[in-house]
């Protein structure tokens, strides 16, 4: 017998609630092989993120990467863990309170923000579970992957159906599945680019550099790689950039088998050869700096491009908590809401309380005419 959650806490007199839920990939609790088990454990069962028989990959996943790959994956977590704990979700949690800051000066009706992270801790079930707790009846997702993927994107979705089918009361669902080429995040990427350029000069070289996925899942229909050119198209457009400006590559590559190219590492090292002297690289798939940016990119590949000949490296950081980006992410927000909210000055909220006051007051007598003298209904 299935048993569904939720099933006492509405209440009439409670007035209803719009709810966002900010989500990203996730990080382990913390900085150690075992915590690091557990989290690659989760990320790397979800058939979205490796797409083979699971008789193929269940050996291979547990009698060789969970027995070798955390101790690795710990030592170069520790290199960016800070006292708050992981960069990803310290960030993550800064764009919830700048979002719900934008959010309550533009919009009048009653909601609430809330992030779960796909793998790890918080994780969507919880942050789901925040906003049915605040009494939130619609429910807009807005995973933080700028770029469409199945292995991101894609099985973010999974994760809330799977939570929401556990809910008697299931809300109204909206998501958001992209925002590559908003104008919003576009420009403040282009931003983040012309301050540094401004302040300390422009290089030889522009690299945006995304995560990369596998060559067959680009074959079988994932959008990924498209929306990532688009990206870059858009940013080099914006400042005025001619192609031979800068280049698109892809990084974080796991296994044996080939992925989409040109690949991050042999590039920068294929310019640092070439005689490129100045690189500055931009990782506009991350909407906040990680493991993936701060050491692979700003160390690993930084070390890559001097050794191959290059002279000055510069690692453009993630948009994080900017303001233009909190904006651009507000924006696409209320554009999703249309309908859900009214806009400040718009709600009346003691006509809200008034409905709701009635609503209970209702219930209560229905409650007390559906039980009669000897207990019976309608009597």
């Amino acid at each position: 017998m299935t048993t569904f959650r939720g099933e006492t806490d509405f209440r009439h007199d409670q007035v209803p609630k719009v709810g966002i839920l900010l989500t990203n990939l996730g990080t382990p609790d913390a900085p150690t092989p075992s915590a690091l088990r557990r989290y690659l454990k989760e990320f790397l069962s979800d058939p979205r993120v490796v797409e083979l028989p699971r008789w193929k990959w269940w050996p291979i996943l547990n009698l060789i990467v969970l027995n070798t790959r955390p101790k690795a994956s710990a030592k170069l977590y520790q290199t960016v863990w800070t006292n708050e704990g992981s960069p990803l979700l310290t960030i993550t949690r800064q764009q919830a309170a700048g979002v719900g800051a934008q959010l309550r000066a533009r919009l009048g009706s009653p909601f609430a923000v809330a992030i779960g992270m796909r793998y790890g801790n918080p994780a969507i079930r919880a942050g789901l579970d925040e906003l049915r707790q605040q009494g939130c009846r619609r429910i807009l997702v807005l995973p933080l992957y700028p770029q469409y993927s199945a292995s991101t994107t894609g099985s973010t979705f999974d994760a809330v159906t799977q939570e929401l089918s556990t809910w008697r009361w299931v809300p109204e669902l909206r998501t958001i599945h992209k925002y590559h080429d908003d104008p919003g995040y576009i420009g403040a990427l282009a931003d983040s680019i012309r301050e540094l350029w401004k302040k300390d000069g422009a290089p030889e070289k522009l690299l945006f550099s995304f995560h990369g996925i596998p060559q067959r899942y680009f074959d079988g229909g994932d959008p990924y790689p498209c929306e990532c050119q688009k990206t870059a198209r858009r940013v080099s457009e914006a400042m005025g950039l001619s192609k031979d400006r800068y280049i698109v590559a892809f990084q974080s590559l796991f296994g044996r088998e080939e992925w989409i190219k040109p690949y991050t590492a042999s590039t920068v090292e294929a310019m640092g050869k070439a005689g490129v002297k100045s690189l500055d690289v931009i990782c506009p798939g991350f909407s906040a700096d990680c493991l993936e940016t701060l050491e692979e990119i700003d160390g690993e590949n930084r070390q890559i491009f001097m050794a191959a000949g290059g002279e000055s490296f510069r690692y453009i950081p993630a948009l994080n908590s900017r303001p233009d980006h909190v904006r651009a992410l507000a924006d696409v927000i209320c554009r999703n809401l249309d309908g859900w909210c009214l806009p400040a000055g718009q709600w009346d909220e003691e006509k809200a309380r008034r409905e709701a006051d009635i609503s209970r007051q209702r219930a209560n007598d229905l409650a007390a005419l559906s039980l009669g003298a000897d207990g019976g209904y309608g009597t």
